[in-house]
């Protein structure tokens, strides 16, 4: 039943055919009241979100289609919409003067961010009420933590949700448990419970787990159960799955040497934090707020002295590495990414790299400016780098004008890791990827390049990747020892 009436209807034909495995995704959940599209990211979720609402409106499902984006993706969702469809959204952002307006306009699609959602919520509640409404939540991690506002306002809105789909390549972001929040804005806890307390419990990557094989047992057996009990509403698929052919992937650790004063500051820091956990222990989670300060002044200091100390005026040693890689890529007439989680040193890498074309994205930079500088690296030959935070530039982008990424330095988070890597590997890109990740040797870096990999497996088992033989002959608990051991040297 339609509750709104527009004198002239959009066409709601679509401008391209979707892949086989895209019209597969569509057909398995277009009827469901709530649905989950984990494919893996750079396969096209986009195509199929546009698709599902097509027919949702075609089949009069519901009156009015609701698509939800990071605020930071609104442009790109735009110009997407712009090119697989006729449909002409209207925004709602977070200026309550306009949004009255968009509230009241009878557009079959709206789109809008995470915090406008939160921000207009009362509002949101209203227009459920007087509207059919079916919703899809793009990059739905952004729901993960079961006790943050913009979480809490989703769990209060859903059930006024015709329909329910929520949609990202990595449902579990950094920890298993990530995934609970997600399933309970579809099904209220019916698959996973609704005790997240319980579930976290026997679904966390701790610390002390290589020293504890029946808490080992507990996570695999719980791993194992969670894709079995959402599959009835959700689908995935892999790049390695065989739906799609795309250009290898090549990922390549690459170990640089200290310098001089650059180590004496670490063994410094290092020396310090070692005595805080003989005192403490180590702690089970790295996430633990002290413990993770830290920990990221460690990887400050092996990536770039000057983070922590003004002073420093040397030459970090992943600098030359860094130079050596640019300069192959740029003669090979080729384009790359260059990933750092500081902001500092995006700016301090974009004009040290000045000289082969540079542009750069990080947080601190307008919505305007980042869009500018993103097309920009699309767009012009001469701009070859592009240096960016993964939170600002890690998810919703095609950006395979490059097949290079260059990891100067990672975070503990598997989700940047990942989706950061994978804005070249996609649909589209015709050219061998490689992935770069700078070392510093003997540093926590080491640590950080395990504990990702032993996520990164957990994340698998999880999703239904791989099965629980593989899993047990790839996987090493091996990382809260080894975060203690590179803490004495």
């Amino acid at each position: 039943m339609q509750h709104i009436h527009l004198k002239r209807e959009p066409r709601l034909d679509k401008r391209f055919q979707a892949f086989a495995f895209q019209a597969e995704a569509v057909n398995a959940v277009r009827d469901l009241d709530y649905a989950a599209v984990f494919h893996e990211q750079g396969l096209g979720k986009t195509k199929i979100a546009l698709d599902i609402i097509l027919y949702w409106l075609e089949i009069r499902a519901v009156d009015t289609a609701l698509l939800i984006v990071k605020k930071g993706l609104v442009a790109n969702w735009l110009k997407e919409i712009k090119a697989h469809s006729y449909l002409i959204p209207r925004l709602i952002t977070q200026d309550r003067r306009t949004n009255y307006f968009a509230f009241n306009s009878p557009a079959r699609l709206i789109l809008t961010h995470y915090e406008a959602v939160r921000a207009e919520k009362e509002r949101f509640q209203l227009f459920f009420r007087a509207r059919s409404v079916g919703v899809i939540l793009d990059e739905s991690t952004k729901i993960k933590n079961p006790e943050s506002e913009v979480t809490r306002t989703f769990f209060d809105l859903a059930s006024h949700m015709k329909k329910r789909v929520i949609m990202t390549g990595t449902p579990v972001a950094n920890r298993p448990y990530d995934i609970w929040a997600q399933i309970k804005f579809l099904d209220d806890g019916q698959a996973l419970g609704n005790d997240f307390a319980d579930f976290k419990a026997n679904a966390d990557l701790t610390n002390d787990l290589w020293a504890n094989l029946p808490a080992q047992e507990r996570l695999e057996q719980q791993l194992c159960d969670i894709f079995s009990k959402i599959a009835g509403f959700c689908v995935r698929q892999t790049k390695d799955s065989g739906v799609i052919t795309l250009p290898s992937k090549i990922i390549e650790p690459l170990y640089a040497t200290w310098e001089t004063r650059q180590y004496e500051l670490y063994c410094q820091l290092r020396d310090d934090l070692h005595a805080i956990v003989v005192k403490e222990g180590i702690p089970k989670d790295e996430n633990s707020e002290v413990i993770l300060k830290r920990l990221l002044r460690l990887i400050q200091i092996a990536s770039n002295p000057k983070l922590v100390d003004d002073s420093y005026d040397a030459e970090p040693g992943k600098l030359e590495l860094l130079n050596d890689l640019i300069g192959n890529i740029r003669d090979a007439h080729e384009k790359c990414i260059v990933w750092t989680s500081f902001t500092e040193n995006v700016d301090w890498l974009s004009r040290l790299l000045r000289a082969h074309g540079t542009c750069h994205v990080h947080g601190k930079l307008t919505m305007p400016e980042r869009n500018k500088a993103i097309e920009r690296f699309l767009l012009e030959d001469d701009v070859r780098i592009l240096v960016a935070t993964p939170g600002a530039a890690k998810e919703g982008l095609t950006l395979t004008v490059a097949n290079h990424v260059i990891f100067y330095d990672r975070s503990f988070s598997l989700d940047d890791y990942l989706q950061a890597q994978d804005r070249i590997h996609r649909i589209s890109q015709k050219k061998t990827c490689h992935v770069h990740n700078l070392i510093m040797e003997d540093s926590i870096d080491e640590w950080v390049d395990l504990l990702l990999q032993s996520k990164q497996l957990a994340a698998q088992l999880a999703q239904g990747d791989i099965s629980l033989d593989y899993y047990k002959s790839q996987m090493t608990y091996s990382f809260g020892d080894v975060l203690k051991d590179i803490l004495k040297k």
